[in-house]
């Protein structure tokens, strides 16, 4: 596949992921984030899979810790000046993310 077409899928992914977390979110969690915002918090939660090594792990199912990768997101928004957002709202968004990737297995 392409490198072309490889984005073009994963850019499909994300926007079908922050479709899906914004109707996961309550309404007033869902007031607090643009789809920008969205899109930053999937990047950060990517970073943090990455920090952890959990996407080292593929042949074994991992626990994500929702608080954890929350705050380690919180973090990274403020350190590049993105927002000061608060740790339980962003876990909304990881739990709507994790809630997205079961319904795609």
């Amino acid at each position: 596949m392409s490198e072309f077409n490889e984005e073009l899928l994963f850019a499909e992914e994300d926007r079908q992921t922050v479709e899906f977390i914004q109707g996961y979110l309550p309404q007033e969690v869902k007031e607090k984030f643009t789809e920008d915002d969205l899109y930053y918090f999937l990047d950060a939660f990517a970073e943090y899979c990455e920090s952890t090594s959990l996407l080292d792990n593929e042949d074994e199912e991992v626990e994500i810790d929702i608080e954890e990768a929350a705050d380690f997101m919180v973090k990274q928004a403020k350190k590049e000046k993105i927002g000061n957002f608060e740790a339980e709202d962003v876990r909304w968004i990881v739990d709507g993310q994790l809630e997205f990737w079961e319904t795609q297995e």
